[in-house]
């Protein structure tokens, strides 16, 4: 068994430089477990790409001679509003979102540059692609419309959509059933969370699963402040020890499953 350390799981994507270099190489099936509200066997992990898009203009006294710039903010604003309502047309599954870093320096200067970051997803790479296109060309038009020149840099690697192995996932139930959890919302047939995370692209190499773990929160949600303080409670502290204790459990079942276990092996 190996514990691999993963940073920038939602920035930069580290297992998927692990995945380049190498290191799952060797492995037969790859594990990990995730805080959340409730206690999931698995949630629709979307395939994503973060982008940090820089809007160029020229300043301008926005009263004495505001015709004499370019402003970088409405060009923002336009693709804003651009993507707004592309949203009508998207694909079920299709998501956009971001916040603006940078917006100009004072009121009475017209803004000659502004930053923003966003985050497309979609249900698979493939479509992911189209999505990217669309959203681009949301940009440029504000780029367009206000003479403001556009650039856009990638952050990061590219997270895939995620395909668990239910083999695995199964030893998995089985161990956390055992210390307690229980999985009433899947059985239920509950419509799964929606996140995106780098352990998908290790999911397309290796047989994977990435189970969500329980902890109280009293009905706060993942990167709420209420969430946060939620997560050093005894309830999470108590997560930690069974998120650690049901991958244990799951790694020895998979091990004593003779037929799962070759057909990890034979990979």
């Amino acid at each position: 068994m190996v514990l691999l350390g993963t940073p920038s799981e939602e920035g930069g994507g580290g297992k998927i430089d692990l995945i380049n270099a190498g290191y799952f190489h060797d492995v037969h099936a790859a594990m990990m477990v995730h805080p959340w509200p409730e206690d999931r066997l698995e949630a629709t992990c979307l395939a994503v790409e973060q982008f940090e898009v820089t809007f160029r203009g020229k300043e301008a006294h926005a009263s004495a001679a505001p015709w004499q710039g370019v402003n970088a903010l409405d060009a923002m604003t336009i693709s804003q509003v651009a993507i707004g309502l592309l949203r009508q047309q998207l694909r079920p599954g299709d998501q956009v979102h971001g916040y603006v870093s940078e917006g100009g320096s004072a009121a009475n200067i017209i803004p000659s540059r502004v930053v923003g970051r966003f985050m497309a997803r979609s249900m698979i790479s493939e479509s992911l692609v189209g999505l990217r296109k669309r959203v681009r060309a949301c940009f440029e038009a504000g780029a367009l419309a206000t003479g403001a020149t556009l650039s856009v840099e990638d952050l990061g690697s590219p997270f895939s959509q995620m395909e668990s192995d239910y083999d695995v996932l199964a030893h998995y139930r089985s161990a956390a059933e055992a210390i307690g959890r229980n999985f009433d919302l899947d059985d239920q047939g509950v419509t799964k969370p929606t996140c995106s995370t780098d352990m998908a692209n290790v999911s397309l190499v290796v047989p994977t699963i990435h189970p969500l773990l329980g902890i109280a929160t009293n009905g706060a949600v993942n990167h709420q402040p209420e969430f946060t303080a939620a997560c050093i409670t005894e309830s999470a502290d108590r997560a930690v020890i069974d998120g650690a204790v049901a991958l244990a459990h799951a790694a020895i079942g998979v091990a004593q499953d003779e037929k799962l276990r070759a057909r990890l092996s034979a990979r």
